[in-house]
């Protein structure tokens, strides 16, 4: 496996996990997220959540009957956290490995808290990589953090403008907005999205 940039490879993130060195893990689906999930109504989807971490958001979305939820993540603990708690989930939909060399497709793919874990250097690459995720009809849906936070280690902030730059040049923005049900500390700080994939070139 590639090590990704400031060593924020499985290592990294491994340890943190063991150690609970996890702020921005709330331990259960934020209530945007959760008001998103009990809107949708079909049970088929092909759901990719990157980066997924504890995947409390997959774990709400298995018990609501999505049973085409996959989870992606670099590190193996949090991987085998979620099969612990949601013994029933699949073992073949925990997927291993790095989100920049993963292939597939997928009607929907979840954000939260992938995107700030990055190194800022490959913001460009995850519009891209997401892009081409996505089947036709597909989206990306999720919180992004629209405020300043660290700039040597996760999370990264940023801001609506700076993270629209990444996302136009392959995606329609149907939402792009301040979250109006974040949960209360992070009240201002965060971007509801929902974006459509761009016809490619003719």
């Amino acid at each position: 496996m590639t090590a990704l940039p400031n060593a924020l490879d499985d290592q990294y993130w491994n340890q943190r996990y063991l150690t609970g060195d996890l702020g921005w893990d709330v331990g259960h689906v934020t209530p945007p997220l959760q008001a998103y999930f009990d809107q949708l109504t079909d049970k088929s989807l092909r759901i990719l959540i990157p980066g997924a971490g504890n995947a409390y958001e997959a774990e709400y979305l298995w018990q609501l009957g999505f049973a085409n939820t996959h989870v992606l993540d670099v590190a193996p603990v949090p991987l085998a956290q979620l099969q612990a708690r949601c013994p029933a989930f699949p073992a073949s939909q925990l997927l291993l490995g790095d989100f920049f060399a993963h292939s597939g497709q997928y009607d929907l793919i979840m954000e939260q808290t992938f995107f700030c874990a990055l190194s800022p250097t490959l913001r460009a690459d995850y519009a891209r990589q997401v892009r081409s995720l996505l089947a036709p009809g597909g989206k990306l849906v999720g919180l992004l953090f629209d405020a300043p936070m660290n700039d040597d280690r996760p999370p990264f902030g940023g801001s609506r403008q700076e993270y629209r730059g990444y996302f136009a040049p392959h995606f329609s923005f149907r939402y792009f907005d301040p979250c109006y049900n974040s949960l209360k500390p992070r009240a201002g700080q965060e971007l509801f999205i929902h974006l459509a994939p761009l016809a490619p070139p003719i």
